[in-house]
């Protein structure tokens, strides 16, 4: 039974991402086709790129929004018929919808057939909306401006009613100036922010944030140094370390031909990265947007996720034995006899396998790690992990003189699991913290958090002084050298721990701690602190202000402040389980000289965009971009985020002014101070 209750949790985990950046997939171009003195066609083409697809005029109801023109009225002409498609549309399943769906891929040519009225010049005007899907994720709908300029040259049309095609392409003139924007926002707050409001506050088409794409790919190469680490770690463990020697003299003793023992460990090492890449790239495969925010706010996967770190954390420290049923692993083994390469790839199988019990709570937990972050996670992590684990077994096939070298199996693989099981334990509190943020259960504060992390760090010190023994362990006569020296760093992580239970802002693991509230400069008066605060915010019930200055949480009410106090606004899109947002706090915001800014210069509005905070039923409402109720805190500020700046990241920083007018270009995940200072500075010169 067992058996059974290990392999539903791993299919648990292995099925269990935010636009990080604007994507623009479709390209428009327009142009006129005159087939007459007095009549003209109207070309609506889309250039689709590879991989997406736009969907047809005619969607059935409760899908994506289909594509759709909307014609102004004009007495210089009128239209004939409907808007025509081609080529034929694909209609298959559609796995974001799972409906059946006509859709188009790499083009689509829309005709609008119009009878000319006048001879003067004139422009045929309107909009266009559409929607467009991957197989991972969809975009929000998007409106695109169109004009057609009709009779503004003659042109002879031959009486074999030849056609003359004049093209336009209509630019996005927010490329010409960073803040003048030509796509409309979408008023989907409609239950709590007026249509002036919505109208005044102009969002920019394409924005791009070359500093939070930086960061991100900064984040993906630390995942990718933290997933070798693990790697590495895995072969310091008892089921993987004694079957290095056993396995590079089986590649050695096998044959006398040097060449083609490098050429079988080249491929056993290839094959164990096959083999785990090939677990991320699934993962990779059926994580989508959608899930991936499901993962990140709701309670049920967080809390499946402290568990199953706390079920390793006991497997590490002996309490049980993950194993696979024997079956698997013998008729692996069996395949590994076949000999050739496929049977070199069985043999790194049988190494998988056989090395589960100890590999699989590291495994579990970079996946579960990877499966909350960049969609890219997974695959990223497992290539790393793989590289690494694989690589003693290849180098060493090419040297197997330094075999001799290596250390002796003993005792100390046994010490390197406890270790480990310390650490994940530790790394579950995370997943115990978010929910109870988002959800506001009141169980773990800042405090209690760092005490158990105390606890932990300094019982695991104990441990290594030989102090505390486990199953499995031996007596511990003697610290050696690289004992004494985890001995020192755990201990010191302990006395760095201590005063931040008493408000020291401990900035280098912040973003695994929940957040801290920090005051201003004493400097700053109290009188000061009110100079940003019109009225008691909404939900201050539910939220604290972790600037130490008074802020909003709620966009209407702050922008109302905003217009009484004549001050322009600063927009914090932010998350309870958003560790960059906790990074970016405890780094730069907390910073006295941008706290000052913050305090003197602007009205605050903190909006987070995952928390689970019920809202009154009379103020639900139906989300423009994907139709979907929205019916908490959470989701109203981020679909707020997505329809008005075309992004759901966060943090996301937004400088507007009383009037709701862009000031500045939006600020991402930055830990540079200057930028910020400066950001700041150029919103206020601008005002």
């Amino acid at each position: 039974m067992k058996k059974y209750i290990i392999i539903f949790f791993l299919v648990l985990f292995a099925v269990a991402n935010s636009f990080s950046q604007i994507l623009e997939p479709v390209k428009w171009e327009f142009s006129e086709n005159r087939l007459s003195n007095d009549k003209a066609e109207l070309i609506l083409k889309a250039k689709i790129k590879e991989k997406w697809h736009l969907y047809s005029q005619f969607i059935e109801q409760g899908g994506p929004v289909p594509t759709s023109f909307y014609f102004d009225k004009s007495d210089k002409y009128e239209l004939k018929g409907d808007v025509t498609e081609s080529p034929k549309p694909i209609q298959g399943f559609d796995k974001s919808f799972k409906l059946e769906l006509k859709y188009f891929i790499n083009k689509a040519n829309f005709k609008q057939k119009i009878k000319i009225l006048s001879d003067k010049p004139f422009s045929v005007k309107g909009h266009l909306k559409f929607m467009c899907c991957n197989n991972i994720n969809c975009l929000p709908p998007e409106e695109i401006n169109f004009e057609f300029k009709l009779n503004e040259s003659k042109q002879e049309v031959t009486k074999n009613n030849s056609t003359v095609t004049t093209k336009v392409i209509i630019e996005d003139t927010a490329k010409k100036n960073d803040l003048k924007f030509t796509k409309p926002i979408y008023t989907s707050l409609k239950k709590d922010t007026s249509k002036n409001e919505i109208s005044e506050l102009q969002t920019k088409s394409g924005i791009e944030d070359a500093n939070s794409s930086e960061q991100e790919k900064k984040s993906l190469w630390i995942f990718f140094f933290f997933s070798l680490a693990l790697g590495f770690a895995a072969v310091f463990t008892p089921c993987v370390f004694p079957m290095i020697p056993l396995t590079v003299s089986f590649f050695v003793n096998n044959t006398k031909n040097k060449s083609k023992v490098k050429i079988n460990a080249i491929i056993y090492g290839a094959s164990i990265i096959l083999i785990y890449t090939s677990i991320g790239a699934v993962l990779t495969f059926i994580i989508g947007d959608t899930f991936l925010v499901w993962l990140k706010t709701n309670w049920i996967p967080n809390i499946i996720f402290f568990l199953l770190f706390v079920f390793f954390a006991a497997s590490f420290f002996g309490m049980f034995e993950i194993i696979l049923p024997s079956k698997f692993v013998n008729k692996t083994d069996r395949q590994a006899d076949r000999g050739g390469y496929i049977g070199i790839f069985f043999m790194a199988l049988t190494l998988v396998l056989v090395s589960f019990s100890c590999t699989v709570p590291l495994i579990g937990s970079l996946l579960v790690e990877a499966a909350t972050g960049d969609i890219l996670k997974p695959l990223i992590g497992m290539f790393g992990f793989s590289l690494a684990f694989s690589m003693p077994f290849t180098f060493l096939a090419f040297t197997p003189s330094l075999l001799k070298k290596l250390p002796k199996s003993g005792g100390w693989l046994n010490s390197v699991k406890i270790v480990l099981g310390f650490i994940i334990l530790a790394l579950a509190m995370k997943f115990l913290s978010v929910p109870d943020q988002m959800y506001h259960w009141g169980l773990l504060s800042r405090n209690i958090y760092i005490a158990i992390w105390v606890v932990i760090f300094f019982l695991m010190g104990l441990y290594l002084l030989g102090k505390i023994k486990f199953k499995n362990d031996s007596d511990v006569n003697h610290i050696g050298f690289i004992r004494l020296i985890l001995v020192i760093i755990t201990f010191s992580f302990v006395v760095y721990l201590i005063p931040g239970m008493f408000g020291n802002p401990l900035k280098e693991i912040s973003a695994f701690l929940p957040p801290q509230k920090v005051n201003l400069d004493k400097n700053i008066s109290l009188n000061e602190h009110k100079t940003n605060i019109c009225e008691k915010p909404v939900y201050s019930d539910i939220f604290e202000s972790h600037y130490g200055i008074n802020e909003y949480f709620d966009y209407k009410q702050g922008l109302r402040c905003a217009k009484k106090l004549n001050k322009p606004v600063f927009i914090d899109f932010k998350g309870h389980s958003c560790s960059n947002c906790k990074k970016m706090e405890n780094k730069v915001l907390f910073d006295n000289e941008i706290l000052n800014r913050l305090n003197k210069n602007f009205v605050i509005i903190s909006l987070y965009c995952d928390d689970n905070t019920k809202l009154p039923k009379s103020e639900w409402f139906k989300s423009s971009f994907n139709g979907k109720i929205i019916n908490t805190i959470g989701k109203k500020n981020l679909d707020f985020e997505i329809t008005n700046f075309k992004t759901n990241t966060q943090p996301y920083y937004v400088l507007i002014d009383s009037k709701g007018k862009l000031l500045t270009k939006p600020m991402g995940y930055n830990l540079n101070i200057d930028d910020f200072v400066d950001f700041l500075d150029n919103a206020i010169k601008e005002e």
